[in-house]
């Protein structure tokens, strides 16, 4: 009995499941062709530059090459979990990341559920392409832009002290606590608009005659939004909360390397910034690229985690 079912099941799957035939590859081989272009792409720029973490398993020295440099084991690796300093800074990359995925995520999802609820067709096309627009900007404006409104004289001070919450100026830069909450707003404020592009997609997808149907019934704008929108896109936010899992650990080099300083070094070097000063600067390349690896590793770990909780409690995955 259960033959009979396995092969009635693998029959019913060979039914469905398309047979390649020449016909089909000349009919589709627009498709293929970009693929296949696609495909090496990532090969050359994404798997072949693999090769070069070979050099954390080395004394790496520009002069004699991957091929030629002394194998060390793992030496590179215990000099970077001795150091306390590396510890310091995967915290610092970690909250960061953490901070930032809990403020654009939350953001993008609330600003696409309210801006979905704008009636007025070009008040709404407004308010989205004004808020698309911080994301084009380089890290460097933004950064500038921070730097003068937080800065001793900036407005913000002027308008904590003009409306007095505070009687002298706050030094943001200068005082340790300030700075995460600073690249979090800066994250959040720059990508929030792009990032609810894919959430306002799900939400045009839902079927109108629901929202008629929990109209006619009494349900306002709240109860909609509660028992239509959000379960709707549900499997959208998982995906998608998935996937920035990954880059959690990818907190930022540009904004961190430009706001931070002296007197707030502690909480403000990542792990890119240690791969900058002793991969580059100091020539450890060896040292750099373990620290690369280990935070790739990290990345593939978060994924994994969040992708078994995902499907242990029966919800969308990746895979």
């Amino acid at each position: 009995m259960a033959d009979e079912k396995k092969k009635k099941k693998r029959e019913k799957e060979a039914s469905i499941t398309p047979k390649i035939t020449m016909k089909e590859i000349k009919r589709q081989k627009t498709l293929l062709i970009w693929s296949a272009v696609f495909f090496v792409y990532g090969v050359v720029f994404c798997y072949l530059p693999l090769g070069g973490w070979l050099m954390a398993f080395q004394k790496y020295k520009p002069k004699t090459g991957i091929l030629h440099s002394k194998f060390v084991g793992l030496d590179k690796f215990r000099t970077l979990f001795s150091d306390p300093q590396f510890f310091r800074v995967f915290r610092n990359t970690l909250a960061m990341g953490t901070l930032n995925l809990i403020t654009t995520f939350i953001m993008a999802i609330l600003f696409a559920i309210l801006l979905n609820e704008i009636r007025g067709n070009l008040m709404k096309k407004t308010v989205q392409t004004i808020s698309y627009l911080p994301h084009f900007l380089s890290w460097i404006i933004v950064t500038g832009i921070l730097h003068d409104a937080l800065s001793s004289s900036g407005s913000v001070n002027e308008l904590l002290i003009s409306l007095g919450f505070i009687d002298t100026y706050i030094p943001f830069f200068s005082i340790e606590k300030y700075f995460w909450p600073i690249v979090a707003f800066a994250n959040c404020w720059k990508e929030t608009g792009w990032n609810a592009i894919v959430y306002l997609a799900a939400i045009t997808s839902i079927d109108p005659s629901l929202y008629e149907a929990a109209s006619i019934d009494g349900g306002g704008r709240w109860a909609k939004i509660k028992y239509i929108t959000l379960p709707s896109i549900r499997p959208t936010i998982m995906i998608l909360l998935l996937i920035n899992i990954g880059n959690v650990i990818n907190a930022g080099f540009e904004i961190q390397y430009l706001l931070g300083n002296s007197l707030i070094v502690e909480v403000s070097e990542t792990i890119d910034i240690y791969v900058l000063r002793w991969g580059i600067s100091q020539m450890d390349y060896s040292l750099g690229t373990a620290a690369g690896i280990f935070k790739s590793l990290i990345s593939i770990v978060l994924i994994f985690t969040g992708n078994s909780l995902a499907k242990a409690f029966g919800e969308e995955r990746l895979f």
